[in-house]
């Protein structure tokens, strides 16, 4: 089947440019709704939010399961500091380091939106003699505004609060060479990749072999995500991002099968059957073991569904920080996922 780039990178591109740590994806999974919507799929969301995407399949039985996540890393207003500044509590795990310098948006509860920039609190080389080596944390890092405010009170009259949250700019970008740059990757890039075989099912017809869910989940960063799927599903693949360094054998050029991360061993059966399929389709992939990592299928399996787990997703280099992937990645994952589903 003829991967549609276009459509892959154009979907990435949107929901990128869509703010939703954890705790504020609505409008997200809104867009992300409206989009299956429009395929001609039937949707649904969990109490949670969770976006829940229908596909019938060719036998009746034995239901599967394709999820991703929307949410991303973010942060939240901790408290407001007297010079008008806001202190910061992480949201997921953002290496903090990375954020020093980069542009944000504050969310209020009313609806408005600020932007600003975050720093440490020793910003300037010229006044502050840690400047370079103050260690950069939620403690020692903040938030400076895009308004006039000179006092605690002054921020408290545009209606910021404690609890805000404040997405960090993603600074996306898509070279001529065919790299996707951009934070959040991790793991809206995962989500492109469901709609991309989504798309290409619509468009050619496919029906898979069962019955399938597709999720895009919104707690994934802060540990949760997955702990509630569908009561008929017996197996569930995870589409996140494949880990990058070293001794890991992915590159930003593969689809990464994950034979084990910190919550143990995916189902034997499941993984040997990714890898075949990788072999036959002349996928190019990597097996690896992701030492410091869970999935939003680790989390459905701890949380006592009768299931079996599998996880693969496209290579991510930098995680957590300035991420990278390339659309050879992405290819050979949406080709993964589809010939997983119709098999």
């Amino acid at each position: 089947m003829k991967f549609n780039k276009k459509y892959t990178l154009d979907i990435a591109e949107k929901i990128l440019k869509i703010d939703s740590p954890s705790g504020f994806t609505f409008h997200a999974i809104d867009f992300l709704k409206k989009e299956a919507e429009r395929l001609g799929y039937k949707t649904s969301l969990t109490q949670k939010g969770n976006l829940i995407i229908e596909v019938e399949g060719k036998k009746k039985e034995g239901a599967r399961g394709v999820c991703a996540h929307t949410d991303t890393l973010g942060l939240m207003v901790r408290s407001i500091k007297s010079d008008g500044k806001l202190a910061v509590t992480k949201v997921g795990g953002p290496i903090m380091n990375t954020l020093d310098g980069e542009y944000c948006r504050i969310y209020t509860r009313e609806g408005k939106v600020f932007t600003g920039t975050i720093l440490s609190t020793s910003p300037s080389i010229h006044v502050y003699k840690d400047a370079g080596t103050l260690q950069r944390d939620q403690d020692t890092m903040e938030i400076r505004i895009d308004e006039i405010v000179k006092s605690k009170e002054d921020v408290e009259k545009l209606g910021i609060c404690n609890g805000d949250f404040i997405a960090i700019d993603t600074k996306t970008e898509i070279t001529k060479s065919g790299f996707i740059k951009s934070r959040f990757l991790d793991d809206k890039l995962s989500v492109a990749i469901l709609f991309s075989v989504l798309e290409s099912m619509a468009t050619n017809k496919i029906v898979p072999a069962k019955k399938t869910y597709f999720m895009i989940t919104v707690y994934e960063e802060v540990g949760h995500g997955g702990s509630w799927i569908p009561m008929d599903i017996q197996e569930l693949l995870g589409v996140d991002m494949g880990c990058i360094g070293l001794d890991l054998a992915c590159t930003e050029y593969d689809v990464s099968i994950c034979a084990k991360d910190s919550s143990g061993p995916y189902d034997y059966e499941m993984t040997n059957k990714l890898i075949e399929i990788a072999k036959k389709e002349k996928l190019s992939y990597a097996v690896d073991i992701y030492p410091m990592y869970g999935s939003d299928v680790s989390t459905a399996l701890s949380s006592s569904n009768n299931i079996r787990g599998a996880l693969i997703g496209p290579g991510v280099h930098a995680s957590h920080g300035m991420e990278r992937s390339h659309i050879q990645a992405v290819e050979s994952s949406v080709k993964l996922v589809l010939e997983y589903i119709k098999q």
